[in-house]
């Protein structure tokens, strides 16, 4: 495989996915962040001869193959679609665009490049879920009606060391999450298992806001989202958006008409596989509890990766597109991407409605795309300074005390950063 050069845009989270690539054999050979002393810790800890930019739009005059977008969240479209305009490959983590109207701007001029976009969503990969994917495709499981997916993420209020990392100024992004908007870890895994794009959602909030003398600027008062979605093969997914209830877990389980596998909450990797009796393959058991296997060669690298193996198999996975001129597949391309973005967006609004339906367009068509080719409803703050236009919380007039503000910009202000 040739040897890439790649940027990294955000120099937080990029820094922990651009080892991944450097253990794939690529030059790290930029990297941006606006905010000075992540940038200068970031080229410090990947070492080497890497150029710093404070300026994405000089920092893509850059000499570089690929550019690796780990900045803000919801602000990852504008970016894409700038190197995308120079013919620069693009791998994306988490939502795709944070409003309709640039889901419609990333498709359309992609659409008009030779670029590679790629996803970033690393749970696939996990083991359990590759394992769900093998099964599934197997067949073994019968027609698939219905799938589960928990991404559970509960924190302590008073981790001061995780919000001085992650929240540390009053606007930040994750002080106006809404619970349905940070989705793919959830929904990927169910979509890249089962095959299923979903294509109506509705949604409930479930209201607890955090209470007591702690430092917070979060508006966001609701710790679960339930998202339901119809997908296009008739089949139906449970997911809940980033949660916060109960024991920290990621849980996933795909249900077919002879059988049903998922991962065991609070077991590790381990899975269970099972079949009704009258209908369970020949020489299977009813029930099987089991750790599964990598079964690949790279397992040393993998096992040394973040995200339970994820973050290098998704670097590995873009790498192969790149080198083969071949687009990832479902769910990890462009239409893919904005539909799981779609899903976040939408569920969110069905939420604030009383879980009003909402239909997730066909990106491929073009009618559907004027339908929201103007929709920039946001319910986070811009880098620009600009407000929110929707609330992030189901109760719609939520918002932390004056004392939990306080003590927040008292211990925890920090200057904004990129990541």
């Amino acid at each position: 495989m040739k040897k890439y050069k790649i940027g990294v845009f955000g120099a937080w989270r990029g820094m922990h996915i651009a080892k991944n690539f450097m253990l794939l054999n690529c030059d790290i050979v930029a990297i941006c962040d606006f905010k000075k002393d992540r940038l200068e810790r970031g080229a410090k800890e990947l070492g080497g001869d890497i150029a710093k930019y404070d300026n994405f739009d000089e920092f893509i005059e850059h000499d570089m193959d690929a550019v690796i977008l780990a900045n803000y969240f919801h602000e990852h479209a504008p970016y894409a679609i700038k190197c995308m305009e120079r013919g620069i490959h693009v791998y994306s983590e988490c939502i795709s665009n944070g409003t309709m109207a640039e889901g419609i701007e990333l498709i359309r001029t992609f659409e008009k490049s030779n670029v590679i976009y790629m996803l970033a969503e690393n749970y696939p990969q996990m083991i359990f879920n590759r394992e769900m994917k093998r099964v599934c495709d197997s067949g073994t499981l019968g027609k698939i009606l219905y799938a589960e997916g928990e991404y559970n993420h509960p924190g302590d209020p008073n981790d001061l060391t995780f919000k001085r990392d992650y929240n540390y100024f009053p606007e930040h992004w994750r002080n106006f999450l809404p619970r349905t908007y940070y989705i793919t870890h959830s929904l990927g895994p169910v979509m890249h298992a089962t095959g299923a794009t979903p294509k109506r959602v509705t949604a409930f909030a479930s209201f607890a806001p955090i209470e007591g003398d702690v430092p917070t600027a979060s508006y966001g008062g609701d710790r679960a989202a339930i998202v339901t979605t119809q997908n296009d093969d008739g089949s139906i997914f449970r997911i809940t958006g980033h949660a916060s209830f109960g024991g920290h877990h990621n849980a996933y389980r795909v249900c077919g008409t002879k059988g049903q596998i998922e991962n065991l909450r609070g077991m590790g990797d381990k899975v269970m596989l099972r079949y009704n009796e009258w209908e369970k393959p020949e020489k299977a058991n009813e029930i099987s509890l089991y750790e599964p296997s990598w079964n690949d060669p790279e397992e040393e690298f993998i096992k040394q990766s973040g995200h339970g193996g994820g973050d290098y198999l998704t670097a590995r996975m873009f790498l192969r597109c790149i080198e083969a001129g071949k687009q990832p597949e479902h769910p990890f391309d462009i239409y893919s991407a904005v539909t799981m973005s779609s899903v976040a967006i939408l569920s969110h609004r069905s939420m604030l409605e009383g879980g009003k339906p909402y239909d997730i367009p066909d990106f491929k068509l073009g009618e559907c795309r004027k339908e929201y080719e103007n929709d920039r409803l946001t319910p986070f703050y811009g880098t620009d300074g600009s407000k929110p236009d929707i609330p992030c919380c189901s109760h719609t007039d939520f918002a932390p005390t004056d004392a939990q503000v306080a003590k927040f910009k008292k211990r925890l202000w920090r200057i904004k950063s990129s990541s």
